[in-house]
């Protein structure tokens, strides 16, 4: 008897495209540094235990809304708590955004090579869209990116592939020719049902799991070992 399940894509293949959508927290920068310092403010101005940076790190990636509603759960809290929590973590964030985070090894040259191949870039993430762009801007990473595409810019966030869809739209190109770059399975799972290529890093958050587990067309240890990854093919030039 023949089983049929997922065939696997042929990893670190040379990949074909015009542009790269990369994801933010756990692939550029590590922000648990920012999680653990803005959550353990909320909870403790709720009167509620405070959480580590352990069990942070298996919440992280599926947005806000599900970031605070599973800390909620962990410390054991009602849920009728939530948009108290949401607003107090909205605040307490936007405040030390940045202070407790650090680029990751490798994300300067690996962006900076992407441009020199000409490829159009877009960050696209699940954090909201103004917790997003303060964060590019302190980190130095803003001026290398066309879009940016927070978590609350469309009506879902990966793994659903609508912001994928969405983002591909907004650069003028095909799926296929839009390498998504992430950390997770929320980027992988995105990426195959939109039709991209995706290349992880594995060194980011995957919810406690090996990144290199999931169904990915290349894994990297460093943005930096991307761009070799890829042949940039774009459309020839009008006679």
């Amino acid at each position: 008897m023949h089983v049929f399940g997922h065939a696997r894509t042929p990893i670190n293949m040379t990949i074909v495209s015009q542009a790269a959508i990369v994801d933010l927290d756990g692939t550029m920068v590590d922000t648990l540094g920012d999680f653990e310092e803005a959550l353990n403010r909320v909870l403790d101005e709720l009167s509620l235990p405070g959480i580590d940076r352990a069990a942070i790190e298996r919440m992280v990636g599926k947005g806000s809304p599900h970031l605070i509603r599973s800390v909620l759960a962990h410390v054991h809290a009602a849920p009728s708590l939530y948009e108290q929590a949401w607003q107090s973590y909205r605040r307490h964030y936007l405040a030390i955004n940045g202070r407790h985070s650090t680029l990751y090894p490798g994300v300067i040259e690996g962006l900076q090579a992407l441009r020199r191949a000409g490829l159009k870039l877009a960050c696209l993430t699940n954090k909201p869209t103004d917790f997003a762009k303060p964060l590019l801007e302190a980190k130095g990473l803003a001026g290398f990116f066309d879009l940016v595409f927070g978590g609350d810019a469309f009506e879902r966030n990966k793994p659903d592939p609508l912001p994928l869809l969405k983002t591909c739209e907004a650069l003028g190109l095909a799926p296929a020719r839009a390498l998504v770059i992430g950390d997770s399975s929320n980027d992988a799972l995105a990426a195959r049902a939109a039709g991209c290529p995706v290349i992880l890093v594995t060194y980011g958050y995957n919810h406690g799991e090996d990144v290199r587990t999931m169904d990915a067309d290349g894994f990297a240890d460093s943005l930096a070992d991307v761009p070799a990854m890829i042949r940039p093919v774009f459309p020839a030039a009008p006679p």
